[in-house]
């Protein structure tokens, strides 16, 4: 947080004082400054359809949907909820964004919204309110959606933290007590793990949650997609350090990584075939609520930590971050307002991330003092994510280019293509160099 737009934290807050103070569960929001309520009142005969990503933890969907009955119960407005896979939302969004029609309010990743945000109703208002009450946005939720500095395009919803997950009995065996603090002793750990037969491994697919761990590995040696003034720098010294030593890491990985998306490494991690990964807190729940007394064995042996720093000296991490956006087509667009105010409310937000179990972890700093966090300490780790965020499109301006940028998974593919040795690492960058151009340089 220290290197991205810390001054931000608080700007507009007027309940920091309060936050600060506040306790655990209900007597954690009871403090919260009291923002005047924007008045939204659905327009008559309201209907909304919400698309929305698919579940990766089945509490968070239990939740979403009890909240939505709440609304509907409360206001009378129909609410269709659709889900799908990470990888289907977008392309259905950017349809719905161009042709003028589809759902009313769409969640989707990263940066999208800036694919097009001149199709996206104005939520400044929503927003600020949310900010007031809640003691402040974090930094990156008001990059990815308040890119001009001024205008809200989105509601940020969280992020799925992307942390190290692994078996502390297989890290002990080999001779590590704790995981890495370092990318040195990383590497040493990845050759020893391996040597014991339980390799690691983390995905080279274009997988939208768990390729996040190429953009750590690039800003660990310095290197970057853009600069601070949008050129496209990828193709340096520092990059290639990082693919020099992702190549080494690679060498130690279980066969098959650069066919890996987002659900591979679940399979691998909780059929034993590796001991560490990068990933949601999925994992952990998966194995914790199965009936199996397998996996209730694996949930004992599963920690989580933080990515090791590199030779920068700073944590560089890179998180799956979730918006929420009106479509400007919509014909209910204060019915739409009022149901995401009504779902980012404490009544509703705090018991949705109880569903989650740690999975998404919230962009309003009063949420971080939610039970969840502390309930079970292997949550904790997750809890800063949004708050620790640096956005994909460092260190540049988040716009159109840098969510292409994501979309076209130039990154993911120039550290596949390096480290897997179908190209050398000047091959690589030179090429994702050109393809980020394409985006830049309009």
């Amino acid at each position: 947080m220290s290197e991205f737009n810390r001054r931000k934290f608080l700007e507009g807050t007027a309940g920091v004082a309060a936050a600060a103070t506040m306790g655990t569960g209900t007597a954690l929001f009871s403090g919260t400054v009291q923002a005047q309520a924007p008045a939204f009142k659905p327009e008559k005969g309201a209907k909304l359809r919400v698309l929305r990503w698919s579940r990766f933890v089945q509490g968070d969907i239990d939740a979403y949907m009890v909240n939505v009955k709440k609304f509907i119960d409360k206001t009378g407005v129909e609410v269709r909820v659709d889900n799908e896979g990470w990888e289907d939302v977008r392309p259905k969004a950017a349809v719905a964004a161009n042709t003028g029609a589809g759902p009313d309010i769409i969640l989707s990743t990263n940066d999208d919204a800036n694919l097009y945000p001149e199709k996206l109703l104005d939520v400044t208002d929503l927003c600020e309110y949310l900010g007031k009450k809640y003691g402040g946005w974090y930094p990156a939720a008001q990059a990815f959606l308040k890119p001009d500095g001024r205008k809200w395009i989105g509601v940020p919803l969280g992020a799925a933290g992307s942390m190290m997950v692994y078996r502390q009995s297989v890290l002990k065996s080999a001779g590590f007590d704790a995981f890495p603090k370092n990318t040195d002793d990383f590497l040493k750990m990845a050759k020893a793990v391996k040597e014991k037969g339980m390799p690691g491994g983390m995905a080279l697919g274009n997988a939208t949650g768990d390729g996040l761990w190429c953009n750590w590995l690039v800003w660990a040696f310095g290197g970057k997609l853009v600069d601070t003034s949008n050129k496209v720098v990828i193709n340096s010294p520092e990059t290639a350090r990082a693919l020099e030593y992702g190549k080494e890491l690679y060498a130690n990985f279980i066969p098959g990584t650069l066919s890996w998306l987002d659900p591979n490494n679940n399979k691998a991690f909780l059929d034993s075939q590796i001991s560490y990964t990068n990933n949601g807190i999925s994992i952990y729940v998966a194995a914790k609520n199965s009936p199996d007394a397998k996996m209730k064995e694996i949930a004992e042996d599963i920690q989580h930590a933080s990515f090791p720093v590199g030779p920068v000296g700073t944590p560089t991490e890179s998180h799956l971050f979730f918006n929420q956006m009106i479509m400007k087509y919509t014909k209910y667009p204060q019915a739409a307002k009022e149901f995401l105010r009504f779902m980012m409310e404490q009544e509703q937000f705090d018991p949705w991330l109880t569903g989650c179990q740690g999975y998404v972890s919230a962009p309003l700093d009063a949420y971080s003092k939610a039970k969840i966090w502390t309930s079970d300490p292997k949550n904790t780790p997750y809890r800063d994510a949004v708050k620790n965020l640096r956005p994909a499109g460092y260190a540049g301006k988040l716009g159109y280019a840098s969510a292409a940028a994501a979309a076209d998974f130039i990154v993911v593919n120039m550290v596949a293509e390096a480290v897997s040795g179908s190209k050398t690492p000047k091959e690589a960058m030179e090429r994702a160099q050109k393809r980020a151009e394409r985006y830049y340089n309009v």
